[in-house]
């Protein structure tokens, strides 16, 4: 049995010796450690032995098996080692090559207007206010003097959920949730940027969900020149230094009195295809406050007034980038938004 261990030991140095990577030197740990190792079979076969041999077979086996056990975990860190050197070998990166370039995005143009005009806003006093993009039939229509069965409803074709909820068609509503928030207490100074949503056919110049930017102010004393000074300074920002605008009547039923907003034509007033030999591009709608939405709202329409205007982002850059179709912002065309990066 001395003999059979001493052979053991010699075969299994041998071998771990020779083994040239970390799973060959595994399987020899089993094959001689193993519960079914030639080892463990030596120490299976000792209760055969007399009295007097055992303890000294015993401390042969213990020898025999911390000799290769020893062996095999010097093996090991020799092949670690050389497995990590291969590794590097391979991995090793050429630091004078050059660098891979990466693409940097630009913002996209109605993300561009709208800060452009927040920013102008914002520097004029108001603050930015926000609300539900999904909302009641009362903040959208009621609250703005515009009764169930008033015929200017059908002027914006609406996406209703239920018979009181519905798709905001323009972003008034957070206008008048605002003003409630004041307790009919002004001054109230804000703009209102978002998206809304209509029942309308996309084509060219209309589609059924876009963008919208509104203002509004109220306090007392407020007048119609406040109102035109304040959009002359917005266009002279968007448009030009040179830029004038116009003011012409219309109708809203949240104002009173209306006026639809021109801004005067790049061509200087002489004519062209983007202002139709008129000289002048409409660009919003803007107006008073209508007395009856001021009292909805809880404010003193004999102490307060207001202006309110409203504009779309989309009217706004395809004037001032020249893009003759409202698809363009929403098709995700990447030659179309990289006209509009800073980076290339």
């Amino acid at each position: 049995m001395e003999q059979q261990l001493n052979e053991l030991q010699s075969q299994a140095l041998e071998k771990i010796a020779a083994a040239a990577d970390l799973k060959e030197l595994n399987d020899i740990r089993v094959a001689y450690l193993g519960k079914k190792g030639p080892v463990t079979e030596v120490l299976k076969g000792m209760g055969k032995l007399s009295a007097e041999e055992r303890p000294k077979m015993g401390a042969l086996v213990n020898v025999v098996r911390e000799t290769i056990a020893n062996a095999i975990e010097e093996k090991q860190t020799v092949l670690e080692a050389a497995a990590i050197e291969q590794q590097l070998a391979l991995e090793t990166v050429d630091v004078t090559l050059p660098g891979s370039p990466v693409k940097i995005g630009a913002q996209h143009p109605l993300t561009r207007i709208t800060e452009e005009i927040e920013d102008l806003f914002i520097g004029m006093g108001y603050t930015v206010a926000e609300g539900p993009e999904v909302e009641q039939d009362y903040y959208n229509f009621e609250a703005l003097n515009l009764p169930k069965g008033h015929p200017a409803r059908d002027m914006q074709d609406t996406f209703y959920i239920t018979p009181e909820l519905l798709m905001r068609t323009h972003t008034s509503p957070v206008q008048v949730r605002t003003m409630q928030k004041h307790g009919g207490r002004g001054p109230v100074k804000i703009i209102c940027p978002g998206k809304v949503y209509r029942r309308d056919s996309d084509d060219a110049t209309h589609s059924h969900q876009f963008t919208q930017i509104e203002g509004l102010v109220v306090g007392e004393n407020i007048r119609m020149s406040d109102l035109k000074g304040t959009l002359d300074v917005f266009a002279k920002k968007m448009f030009g230094a040179d830029r004038e605008i116009r003011l012409r009547p219309s109708f809203f039923p949240f104002t009173e009195p209306s006026v639809e907003v021109d801004v005067s034509c790049m061509c200087g007033g002489k004519g062209c295809s983007i202002c139709k030999g008129t000289g002048w591009i409409e660009v919003l709608g803007a107006g008073m406050v209508h007395p009856n939405v001021l009292e909805m709202a809880g404010f003193d329409s004999t102490k307060y007034t207001g202006f309110a205007f409203g504009m779309g982002q989309e009217r706004i850059a395809m004037l001032k980038y020249g893009i003759d179709d409202i698809r363009h912002f929403y098709t995700n065309d990447l030659r179309f938004l990289k006209q509009f990066s800073v980076h290339e």
